[in-house]
């Protein structure tokens, strides 16, 4: 496969870093970074249904790039909460199935590294902090959308869910036959992969209906037993997520606005930064930050404390 990858100049554009790869696509243009799923056959069957995604520079909390013997691992780490996808999914996709990982050949190290230096510098120049976000910052999948694997089969048309069983299904949730769930109902998503001998599960949390059953009796759930279709139950989750209130916004606002001597930080701004200097410590074990960025980093924040 022919690669080029030349730092673009242009208007709107002054700078442009790109890597292509059988495993997909990454290209960002300072703002933003494009993922093209790639078409080799280890790419994974929901990134093939998810199709190229829009990262905004703002939705990252870093990047990172991991050498190996025969490949390398681009990686992206989401803010918590900026993509409803992993919030759906609890950060459980499987590495064929996840958008923010990139499959790196041995001869491409030098461009992985590259485009993660462009990503690393962009987000220390617009500050972006790697804090939760209080929205969401990529769209989710659009509707409508459905997936069948499991004992059954859910569609969602951006208004109601519907769940329909299929020959697999246990009598005792099948003989109630189609469920149809507005989504006016519905005050969460579990979205859980197989693993091991334990079955996974897409459950939808209802109000006023609490939970009792596993999946296999639970009329709100598809049970799903680790096949290959498995994963697109994730886009049903991810969808339905997107449009439910952003989980932030559930949580009351309990923050004081009583004086306090200057220079002083509040309680919570203490937790706040206290918490931030573990993150960036995190982020340098993790390879993300390099030893000068972290290093700058930690003296700003504890200039605040």
């Amino acid at each position: 496969m022919v690669e080029t990858t030349v730092p673009q100049i242009g208007w709107n554009n002054p700078r442009m870093a790109e890597i292509i790869q059988k495993d997909g696509t990454w290209a960002f243009d300072g703002d933003a970074l494009r993922l093209t799923p790639g078409r080799d056959k280890d790419v994974g069957l929901l990134r093939r249904e998810l199709g190229e995604l829009i990262v905004p520079l703002g939705a990252l909390a870093g990047v990172s790039f991991e050498q190996g013997r025969k490949s390398g691992r681009l990686r992206l780490r989401l803010r918590d909460g900026a993509d409803p996808l992993l919030h759906a999914t609890g950060g459980r996709l499987a590495e064929p199935h996840d958008p923010y990982r990139l499959t790196v050949e041995p001869d491409r190290y030098g461009v992985a590294e590259y485009v993660a230096d462009e990503v690393r510098d962009a987000l220390l120049l617009e500050g972006v902090p790697p804090e939760p976000v209080d929205g969401y910052l990529l769209p989710g999948p659009p509707v409508p959308v459905s997936a069948s694997a499991g004992d059954g089969t859910a569609v969602f048309d951006g208004e109601r869910v519907r769940l329909e069983w299929n020959w697999k299904t246990e009598e005792a949730k099948a003989s109630a036959g189609p469920r149809t769930i507005p989504l006016a109902d519905i005050t969460g998503v579990e979205w859980q992969p197989a693993a091991g001998l334990e079955n996974g599960h897409l459950r939808f949390l209802v109000r006023g209906a609490p939970v009792t059953a596993p999946p296999k009796y639970d009329p709100n759930a598809v049970e799903l037993w680790g096949f290959k279709r498995d994963p697109l139950m994730a886009l049903v989750a991810a969808a339905v997520q997107a449009r439910l209130p952003h989980p932030s916004a559930a949580e009351p606002d309990v923050r004081q606005d009583a004086p306090r001597p200057a220079g002083e930080p509040a309680g919570d701004d203490h937790d706040v930064l206290l918490r931030r200097l573990r993150e960036l410590g995190e982020l340098h074990r993790d390879g993300v930050l390099t030893d000068e960025e972290f290093a700058l980093a930690k003296r700003a924040v504890l200039k605040r404390l």
